[in-house]
């Protein structure tokens, strides 16, 4: 088996405060925050699920996001 990489760390940021912002204050508050990819998504997006260290993802429902998680 392969060595495990050494990822960067994310940064250290509570998820949950971005739950209810509009979107683009959202990427810029994410942005000022360290995360190198911010990628906002529409309710039910089919997505790949592999990891990607740095990135926070948001879900955005009528502008508002409405769940966030990184990777």
């Amino acid at each position: 088996m392969a060595p495990v990489p050494n990822l960067p760390k994310d940064p250290d940021d509570d998820l949950e405060t971005y739950v209810g912002l509009e979107q683009q204050q959202a990427e810029e508050q994410a942005r000022a925050r360290g995360w190198s990819t911010v990628r906002s998504l529409p309710p039910g997006a089919i997505i790949t699920m592999e990891y990607m260290a740095g990135r926070l993802n948001f879900e955005v429902q009528d502008g508002t996001v409405s769940k966030s998680w990184k990777g």
